[in-house]
């Protein structure tokens, strides 16, 4: 603990770092989130962003210090979309109001975004209780996390965490447009899509507190992120995306015509006149496809362009 105040007295004074915390049905442990960055970052801003909480929420965070903000849209992406819109700061510490994400580690993590200048420093989860991190969220996490790097490159361990440190140029070139848990997919993938310089630290994962539920679905909230990564390979790498579409169209059509070949070239007839329409049709279907994704292709590396140029015109400062 010594050892992050140092770090937090070291940082710039000029500095303006704001903790964003979205927050819905946290009554139970937002006042801790709220008095540890607090401790962790004592010149930060703490706003607090009640998603439409049927609990106390937000009387428990005004009543521990922080800035309440209010958000009527439910879901996680529509509160970072309105966070990344409403606060301006130097720094942004994002993070869950769960009180599962340690904040001493804040400091730490602000440091090694500004002295190393990046954009990103990603907060990794490591914990050894089990109750903290369940089998299934765990192994899902793994799952998404090395599909997305795979197809969109190599560098985070655990994507789905949902304590960040970002820039000022990240959050004000983000376009945020999910609206639920999907957000996190969709923020490293801005991160990997830019190139941006990103490093990850590694933090403590603490079990919730009697009482305290995660709002966190297994499979309903897996199967959104899957299909928002499947719709990023489609937007940010359509000629693989077509291509693999294509490629398996032609596959289909030229193994169905084998057959009707191979009786016309014995008989010099087409009986199976249906089945030599339809592979005929899917090796056309595969070659719209790839000529598709050829067009898209150049289309996205322009919108790739665009995106980086509204990055780079962003001012790192407020």
């Amino acid at each position: 603990m010594l050892e992050q105040n140092v770090i937090a007295k070291a940082l710039p004074e000029h500095l303006r770092v704001a903790v964003l915390v979205p927050c819905y049905n946290e009554a139970l442990t937002i006042g801790n989130v709220v008095l540890a960055f607090r401790q962790a970052l004592p010149n930060a801003s703490i706003h607090v962003y009640d998603n439409a909480s049927s609990d106390n929420t937000a009387e428990v965070a005004a009543a521990a210090g922080a800035i309440v903000h209010h958000e009527s849209r439910r879901g996680k992406g529509n509160v970072v979309r309105r966070m990344f819109g409403d606060i301006d700061a130097d720094v942004f510490v994002m993070v869950d109001g769960d009180d599962t994400y340690e904040a001493a580690k804040a400091p730490l993590m602000v440091q090694k975004l500004v002295m190393e200048n990046l954009d990103f420093v990603n907060g990794s989860r490591h914990t050894t209780i089990e109750e903290a991190y369940r089998p299934g969220h765990r192994f899902g996490n793994w799952l998404l996390t090395n599909l997305v790097t795979s197809i969109f490159g190599r560098h985070f361990t655990d994507m789905l965490s949902g304590y960040k440190v970002l820039s000022r140029r990240f959050v004000k070139s983000f376009p945020a447009m999910s609206t639920g848990f999907e957000t996190e997919t969709e923020i490293a993938v801005h991160a990997l899509e830019l190139r941006m310089p990103s490093a990850e630290v590694e933090t403590e994962y603490k079990d919730r507190p009697p009482g305290s539920t995660s709002k966190l679905r297994t499979y309903s909230d897996g199967y959104r992120i899957l299909m928002l990564i499947l719709r990023l390979v489609k937007d940010e790498r359509p000629f693989q995306f077509f291509g693999f579409v294509g490629f398996l169209a032609m596959v289909a059509g030229f193994v169905l015509s084998i057959p009707v070949i191979i009786t016309y070239i014995e008989t010099g007839l087409v009986p199976r006149m249906p089945t030599a329409v339809l592979s005929l049709g899917l090796v056309l279907l595969g070659v719209l496809c790839f000529f598709s994704g050829l067009i898209l292709d150049m289309t996205t590396r322009t919108r790739r362009e665009m995106k980086r140029l509204v990055y780079l015109a962003t001012s790192p400062r407020a």
